[in-house]
């Protein structure tokens, strides 16, 4: 398995982190508060690191689990740190009471990271469209993704199915800002009696 690097120290880097270090993966965090971070990593443990924020990852995949308010400022903040790397956006970019989101088609949050990313680095949605409740419970799970590169589509896939997920690819850059709307979908089941432990998936015929 590979080192995986998370940058953020919230719910979702939590979720992600402690089930990928559950299936093998060594788990770099970088957090603005490093002590956060490194509660995380004692927290994770299976050998889970605390690197510097805006240092170049170790991993060859990063998953920018920040607020969505602050994901395209990190991604300019690292820089050329983040050249060649495989950027996975977790982000939602819900209005103030989740009704919406606050980005156009065309310019998701993706889309926007996409545009100050450096060269060779390639951004991919994934996990938006799961809570991080359901992640941590570590069960087989549908998980959707999109992103223009194939390579590095190939490189998430092979991440997803290595936690136990099926890997669902819906497209391309453009399809983004589908897949928020899909954390619009999933919130409003939850909130119309599904709960909160309801994770969306395809059925196969």
């Amino acid at each position: 398995m590979t080192t995986i690097s998370i940058i953020g120290s919230g719910n979702m880097a939590t979720a992600i982190g402690t089930r990928a270090a559950k299936h093998g993966h060594t788990i770099e965090l970088m957090s603005r508060n490093t002590a956060k971070a490194q509660a995380l990593a004692d927290q994770i443990g299976n050998g889970a690191v605390v690197g510097t924020f805006g240092a170049r990852p170790v991993g060859d995949i990063v998953i920018v689990a920040v607020l969505y308010a602050g994901a395209v400022d990190v991604v300019e903040h690292y820089g050329d740190a983040l050249a060649g790397k495989v950027l996975i956006d977790i982000t939602n970019p819900f209005n103030a009471d989740a009704s919406g989101v606050v980005t156009t088609a065309g310019n998701s949050v993706s889309q926007q990271i996409a545009a100050v990313a450096p060269e060779g680095a390639h951004v991919v949605k994934a996990f938006n469209t799961i809570f991080g409740g359901v992640i941590t419970e570590d069960k087989p799970l549908d998980a959707f993704f999109a992103g223009d590169s194939a390579e590095a589509k190939a490189q998430v896939a092979a991440f997803l199915e290595s936690l136990g997920m099926r890997a669902l690819d819906a497209g391309g850059l453009e399809m983004t800002h589908v897949l928020e709307w899909a954390g619009i979908l999933l919130v409003g089941l939850a909130r119309s009696g599904a709960g909160f432990d309801i994770a969306l998936g395809a059925e196969v015929h």
